[in-house]
């Protein structure tokens, strides 16, 4: 039997495209990328094969040379096309280039390129053409398309450029769509879309903490979540001074017996009981609705603040109008690096969970960092499941040339041995 197909991977970030290759059977044994908490994420998951470090001061010969695929999102910020006819050597493109040189130096029989949908319409289409020019230049057979994750059972409707290419002659194959609209009188044979709801809808009413927890005989990582929120969402009804609150919790607490630190790890969080109980550089704050009722339960407080406290009515902020309220029913749009999307219920945003599931990424995939390196490194990902389905038609590419060539190679060593014959 053959070994796995192996792949080297740049700007591999967490680890979504690598993921999606392995689970479709390659081996991916070398990666690299420059921002240390994906790293870090990476190696926690996947494994050790990922070195953390700058591309461009990399040599060639410290990457080994046995690998049939090169995967590689490489950032498109730096392309500039006033002079069409620039060289590999031109210093704006300096990223774009380390894929390219690997390529050169290496040979893999497949390389698999992703980017943003923007790319396309850059410089009126002109930089996506000297991309593809480029990749040609080096003696590879090269096609893109823009694929949306949604199409391959992906909750969301991510729009990326996947470019591929080959030395072997083969066609460059890209998956089949299995989702579509339940109506499609085109296509009647596609699965429907899957919504947020479906993947997600498990986590809407479980409140958000920073440790991992059991929920239905699973344990979920990183359900915590930024609670700003923005267009219309549930805030408090009445003004509450903080300092009484605080005043008023502390003196419960004490008479409870509870500790701070006790309290942290009854909710599963790692300091926000801290802020129930401090009013100093005006660093406390209020505990959201289910959190006080939690507390009433184990500090045993009187009705004085209830109504205060868990009263909401539904309010408006202006100056964050241009951040958007997630689907629901639908799959989700693109998953950024910048921030989560509020969550439908309107109290918080996408937890790193639902972010995360929403990716495609394992239930068990932990993510590290603090909360914004985390959203980040899931925004950069590309959906796992996407990957996936990239790998497996690949794979079976490989597989047929490969059988082609056993076939050929045996058919020439039975017509050697036949003339062998002849002349004894």
């Amino acid at each position: 039997m053959r070994e796995k197909y192996k792949i080297a991977s740049l700007f591999s970030g967490c680890g979504g495209l690598d993921l999606g290759f392995i689970k479709a059977g390659f081996e991916v044994i070398w990666a690299n990328d420059f921002f240390k908490e994906a790293v870090e994420t990476y190696k926690l998951n996947i494994g050790d094969h990922i070195v953390y470090g700058d591309i461009t001061k990399i040599n060639s010969s410290e990457i080994p040379n046995d690998f049939d695929i090169l995967l590689g999102g490489f950032p498109c910020q730096g392309f500039s096309v006033a002079n069409v006819k620039r060289s590999m050597e031109d210093e704006r493109n300096f990223l774009y280039k380390e894929l390219l040189r690997l390529i050169k130096d290496k040979q893999p029989k497949f390389f698999v390129g992703e980017n943003v949908k923007g790319l396309l319409s850059m410089q009126q289409g002109k930089v996506i053409k000297m991309i593809i020019e480029d990749f040609k230049s080096l003696g590879y057979n090269v096609e893109y398309r823009l694929l949306k994750a949604s199409d391959y059972g992906v909750p969301q409707n991510r729009e990326r450029v996947v470019i591929i290419g080959n030395r072997l002659g083969l066609k460059n194959p890209f998956p089949e769509k299995s989702h579509g609209l339940v109506n499609d009188l085109f296509n009647n044979s596609l699965k429907p879309y899957v919504s947020v709801k479906d993947v997600v809808g498990h986590l809407a009413n479980i409140r958000t903490r920073d440790k991992s927890f059991e929920l239905e005989n699973k344990i979920i990582y990183n359900h915590l979540a930024r609670t700003n929120v923005a267009d219309k969402f549930w805030g408090r009804k009445h003004k509450v001074n903080q300092h009484d609150i605080c005043d008023y919790l502390k003196y419960w607490r004490d008479r409870s017996g509870w500790s701070t630190k006790k309290v942290d790890e009854h909710f599963g969080y790692a300091h926000t009981a801290g802020h129930w109980f401090r009013k100093d550089n005006n660093s406390g704050s209020i505990p959201n609705p289910k959190d006080w009722w939690e507390l009433k339960k184990i500090l045993g407080f009187d009705d004085k603040y209830d109504k205060a406290v868990t009263e909401l009515e539904l309010k408006e902020i202006k100056f964050e109008q241009s951040l958007r309220i997630n689907n629901w029913e639908l799959p989700s749009d693109t998953i950024t690096a910048t921030g989560p999307e509020i969550h439908p219920n309107r109290e918080r945003r996408m937890s790193v969970r639902e972010c995360a599931i929403i990716q495609t990424f394992p239930d068990d995939f932990i993510f590290t960092g603090s909360l914004g390196n985390m959203h980040k490194q899931i925004g950069n990902a590309v959906p796992v499941l996407l990957a996936q389905k990239i790998a497996e038609v690949i794979k079976i590419e490989l597989d047929e040339y490969e059988k082609s060539n056993k076939k050929t190679s045996g058919t020439t060593q039975a017509d050697r041995k036949t003339r062998a014959k002849v002349f004894e």
